[in-house]
């Protein structure tokens, strides 16, 4: 029994390193500068939604005649961990949004609320344009609300139009978390095995394991979603924090590449696959890093504004003053 759940223990907090070891996180209240953002005409109040930041104001100040980019961050997450690429948005002059959750709370009812307030985004919204950007977790969340057979989304005569990117997300389910997925260590712990992996994760333990049908099988997406840009990363060999002399002091490995692929989901009408050899901070960024591989990728596929050449010195100023 000791040794099974030592066992459980230990994989789950390996499955939760890139969130539980990274540095502390330092609260991003500050607006975002508007950039070449066109002016707002709107202020509006979406449960789940807020702009990029960590201010109690939760106001959307949006132009309803223009798209918006939703990002959904992963574990241990908040809006103001994409202050940074919403201010990239900015500088293109695109709009961007947050949606923050529970990431202890089932996948599933987080990503009911998702469909929920992108449905009302998106009946504000001039033309109906939306696109979903999840990271990690964010990406499962992301991915499975965009699922047709969904209860949540309303039968409208206008659908939104949406485009679905996840970033890094591990929608084979996460190898580590195995032992949670185990009927035959729940059944020879006595149920320690379940519970400690509900005490680390939360509702989403048996979820995010390859036993699950979250995991197994997906349905086809939302007709809605016209295209789905799925960004894999390739993390062997990458280092989140480096000493002084250029050791490497926290790997940057989290997700192999089979727990980024999926045989069902990779065969969707709407999918693309971009394989990216980055870490799995590193190509969203962190105050130490700028995502300049996610920038060349949103740009080639569409998803961001090109840079202007003119503007080019602009954004390596914006970018050191961010990252």
């Amino acid at each position: 029994m000791k040794r099974l759940s030592l066992l459980a223990f230990t994989s789950v907090l390996l499955m939760l390193a890139g969130c539980s070891l990274a540095p502390p996180y330092v609260p991003e209240p500050q607006p975002l500068e508007p950039g070449r953002l066109p002016a707002p005409n709107a202020a509006l109040n979406i449960p789940g939604l807020g702009p990029c930041t960590d201010s109690p104001d939760q106001t959307l100040h949006l132009n309803t005649n223009y798209p918006v980019t939703l990002l959904v961050h992963g574990c241990n997450g908040s809006a103001g961990r994409f202050r940074s690429l919403a201010q990239l948005y900015a500088f293109h002059g695109q709009q961007a949004a947050c949606f923050s959750y529970d990431d202890r709370d089932s996948l599933v009812r987080s990503s009911g609320q998702l469909i929920t307030a992108v449905e009302t985004l998106a009946g504000k919204i001039q033309g109906n344009e939306v696109t979903v950007i999840g990271h990690s977790m964010g990406g499962l969340v992301a991915r499975k609300a965009m699922e047709r057979e969904r209860s949540e989304w309303q039968k409208r005569q206008e659908i939104p139009k949406l485009k679905l990117v996840t970033i890094s997300a591990p929608v084979a389910g996460i190898d580590a978390a195995g032992p949670c997925g185990s009927s035959t260590l729940h059944w020879l712990s006595l149920g320690v095995v379940p519970g400690i992996c509900w005490l680390i994760t939360g509702d989403n333990w048996f979820e995010i394991t390859s036993a699950s049908d979250f995991i197994q099988r997906p349905a086809a997406l939302h007709p809605a979603v016209q295209r789905y840009l799925k960004v894999v990363t390739d993390e062997r060999g990458t280092c989140r924090r480096e000493s002084a002399d250029g050791k490497c002091l926290e790997s940057d490995y989290i997700f192999s590449l089979a727990e980024q692929y999926h045989p069902v989901i990779d065969r969707y009408p709407q999918v693309a696959n971009v394989e990216v050899a980055a870490g799995h901070v590193e190509i969203v960024g962190n105050k130490e890093i700028a995502p300049r591989k996610l920038l060349t990728v949103l740009q080639q596929q569409g998803l961001m504004a090109l840079t202007p050449p003119a503007r080019l010195a602009a954004l390596e100023r914006l970018l050191a003053e961010l990252y």
